[in-house]
């Protein structure tokens, strides 16, 4: 009768452990692995699944037994966590994007439950996120994301953490939430202002006029317009904001 040697079984552990402590920090917070829409038990399973195809990869000696397994296994879900909101916030600068668009169409009051989020958001953001999670879909940004995991494996430490500077770099690419929201918005934004700008000179022409009954409509017509004219510039504005994603992710895994 053959009896299972535990000694022999904690190594394997061991490094099952260690990659899903980093994978299920990445699903935590990344983009499309963290939607609510996925079910928790897709996700779990996904994740099980993955860590069970990179646990390989990982070092061959990982100490998980004690408090210095607990700290080791803590530190991967926090790299994991982290490379998960850098690029959330790339998603998040797109969706604050969309809800300056709406703003300046006057549809600020248009707002949608967004169950991830816990409150309700602009259906405008709403609609620029879906276009950006279909875009990074489209792109294989999902591949790329778990080819960089999985390039991370590679020379890694079991006691691997984020220094003093990457959570400085983390903090740093926090303002690309705003200058990327700015980007994306800047075509439709400047449109719409050109149209204000309009109604202003009406409304000084023809101070009678109620330009709220007449321009609401006009604005958000033209805003629509102006939306769909400004959509063609939302892929290289993702691509440039995710390009700096993947360099800070890189920077982080150290890969």
């Amino acid at each position: 009768m053959t009896t299972l040697d535990v000694a022999l079984l904690l190594p394997w552990l061991g490094r099952f452990l260690w990659a899903l402590a980093r994978v299920g920090g990445l699903f935590l917070l990344a983009p499309v692995f963290s939607s609510s829409a996925m079910l928790p038990r897709v996700r779990l399973s996904l994740a099980l699944m993955l860590a069970a195809i990179l646990a390989p990869l990982a070092p061959a000696t990982v100490e998980v037994v004690g408090i210095a397994g607990v700290v080791t296994l803590a530190g991967q879900v926090v790299i994991g966590a982290t490379v998960g909101f850098v690029l959330k916030l790339v998603f998040g600068a797109v969706q604050f994007g969309g809800d300056l668009v709406g703003q300046s169409m006057s549809l600020s009051f248009a707002q949608d439950v967004d169950p991830q989020a816990g409150g309700s958001t602009g259906v405008l953001g709403q609609f620029y996120l879906t276009l950006a999670s279909l875009i990074f879909l489209a792109m294989d940004g999902h591949l790329q994301l778990i080819a960089l995991l999985a390039g991370s494996f590679h020379g890694a430490s079991s006691a691997s953490m984020i220094d003093a500077g990457g959570l400085h770099a983390v903090l740093a690419f926090g303002t690309q939430l705003f200058g990327g929201a700015v980007r994306v918005a800047l075509p439709a934004m400047t449109s719409l202002l050109v149209v204000n700008i309009g109604f202003a000179a009406i409304s000084r022409a023809a101070p009678a006029m109620n330009l709220f009954a007449v321009g609401f409509p006009i604005t958000v017509t033209l805003g629509f317009v102006a939306l769909w004219l400004s959509l063609r510039s939302l892929p290289g504005a993702f691509e440039a904001l995710q390009a700096d994603a993947w360099e800070l992710m890189r920077q982080l895994l150290g890969s």
